[in-house]
């Protein structure tokens, strides 16, 4: 049963004409989206990055991209995590990037990170042409999500996988208390410090509205990826979807 806030299943809130989601609600609140992510998730979120890029199984070399990049902190956990490889950064909004970028120079890693604007469901790259893919707490603001993960699928490289950080509702008894935090205070914390509780408040709707992980898995299946595993973090707070792109032949058999 749906929620008062809730969307149709597997529809972002901007098909339904609630705003928001777009580069520029974001550019509003990049420079304390970093600061915000840490108070709010008290820092499991970068233990759960971590994990997102481990789920990769990469290889050292290896030629990443990183969706919805933000400010950047999963491209910078890629190239912590997979020696000498090269991350190339995309994001819709501006204001994240410029964030992100100078966190790249700081790091003195602008040699193999590269952040560019662009959107998830038109990329910019050539078939075949990475090694992996990241995707950390954006696919829900993608308006056409199987287009965005038809997308993933034709610029992976054959074997390789893409791994999809993303929040859900939690679940049972130990998700109620997950719960009463996505649900009340983190829309009210981030409202008071970042100066911006419309964004927040639509951060927080977004994932009430966003699929099951078990409803995400079947549009994953459905757009040209097979799942490899779901990786259920925090009682379902959060969840990695890993998929790997079918082949040709398992492509042609499923349409």
């Amino acid at each position: 049963m749906q929620n008062s806030t809730s969307s149709p299943v597997g529809q972002p809130l901007a098909a339904t004409g609630v705003a928001g989601g777009s580069g520029a609600m974001f550019d509003g609140i990049a420079a304390r989206y970093d600061l915000m992510n840490r108070l709010m998730t008290f820092g499991i979120d970068q233990r759960w990055r971590r994990r997102t890029v481990d789920a990769l199984q990469a290889a050292p070399g290896a030629r990443i991209l990183d969706l919805a990049t933000g400010t950047g902190d999963l491209a910078l956990m890629v190239a912590d995590r997979i020696p000498q490889c090269t991350v190339v950064g995309l994001d819709p909004s501006a204001g994240m990037l410029a964030v992100g970028r100078e966190k790249v120079a700081a790091r003195g890693l602008s040699g193999r990170v590269e952040l560019v604007q662009g959107d998830a469901c038109q990329l910019p790259f050539a078939d075949q042409s990475f090694d992996g893919i990241t995707m950390g707490y954006g696919i829900r603001n993608v308006v056409d999500r199987p287009r965005a993960l038809a997308e993933m699928a034709r610029v992976l490289k054959p074997g390789a996988r893409v791994a999809i950080l993303e929040t859900s509702e939690p679940r049972g008894l130990l998700g109620l208390g997950a719960k009463l935090h996505m649900r009340v205070v983190v829309p009210l914390l981030g409202g008071l410090l970042s100066g911006a509780p419309r964004e927040y408040r639509y951060l927080q709707r977004s994932t009430a509205a966003f699929p099951s992980p078990e409803d995400f898995a079947k549009l994953i299946e459905s757009s040209g990826l097979k799942m490899q595993e779901l990786i259920t973090l925090l009682a379902g707070a959060s969840c990695i979807h890993v998929a790997s792109p079918l082949s040709r032949l398992g492509l042609a058999s499923a349409k």
